[in-house]
């Protein structure tokens, strides 16, 4: 699909496709688009390569902010108590395009989700009048050429689960799955499942995928209410997930 020139952009998508099937180990092509491997089950978790001993390279404190506190979007208590009350997107949703040629990215999104300002986010969309359920997206400076410098897909939803842990708005945070894809311009991208109860929105699923592209870290959150009486169901789920991976590079 050609891309708008225009510094951000919307564009008609077409009807949600059935989720992709689980990828059971590592992506040896950059059209492979991953489900999340469940981290329960550890055969299915993304296989990598030994690592050599070499020191990895120094990552900014400013993108390690950015990379294990984000999630930073706090929705206010209305919308938290808006979102539990139906934690479903409709079966007839539509994604649309968004394109930001400036910073050079480009996702699908819910075409109802409206773009709203936030400090610190480069771009954040809500669902009206449910602000828990949003996708933000940060892009951070780093000196690094690729995300494997900072370590695997494991590593990190290691370290972002540390992270979320140590808020104290937190009371329990989960991985549920790790994978790893490639960008249109073949970078690997690593997608984490995880689901967080907070004293500041309630019970949460998280979607987030990372990629580091012209020295430029960027980070993708999909946050969803997900009350156990009222669980994310799964035409939801294959929303969400086609979201997360439309995530990409503007090449």
């Amino acid at each position: 699909m050609a891309l708008s020139p225009s510094t951000a952009t919307l564009t008609t998508g077409a009807a949600i496709s059935p989720v992709i099937p689980l990828i059971i180990r590592r992506f040896d092509s950059p059209q492979s688009i991953p489900s999340l491997a469940p981290v329960d089950q550890p055969d299915r978790l993304l296989s990598h390569s030994s690592t050599s001993n070499h020191e990895k390279p120094r990552i900014t404190r400013r993108a390690i902010s950015s990379l294990l506190l984000f999630p930073f979007l706090i929705p206010s208590p209305a919308a938290a108590s808006a979102a539990a009350t139906g934690a479903s997107l409709s079966p007839e949703v539509d994604l649309e395009r968004y394109t930001d040629q400036s910073e050079g990215f480009t996702l699908l999104k819910p075409a109802s989700w409206r773009k709203v300002e936030k400090a610190g986010a480069t771009a954040l969309f809500e669902e009206e009048g449910k602000g828990i359920n949003n996708i933000g997206i940060v892009v951070s400076p780093v000196r690094l050429s690729s995300l494997r410098d900072f370590g695997t897909p494991e590593f990190v939803a290691d370290k972002l689960i540390q992270a979320e842990r140590r808020k104290e708005s937190t009371k329990d945070a989960n991985v549920l799955g790790v994978a790893e894809r490639w960008c249109q311009n073949g970078f690997p991208v690593y997608e984490i499942e995880y689901r967080v109860d907070s004293s500041r929105g309630g019970m949460k699923r998280i979607f987030s995928a990372a990629f580091v592209a012209s020295n430029k870290l960027y980070l993708l959150n999909i946050a969803h209410s997900d009350p156990p009486d009222n669980p994310l169901d799964s035409q939801t789920r294959k929303i969400l997930e086609r979201v997360l991976h439309s995530f990409d590079v503007v090449v």
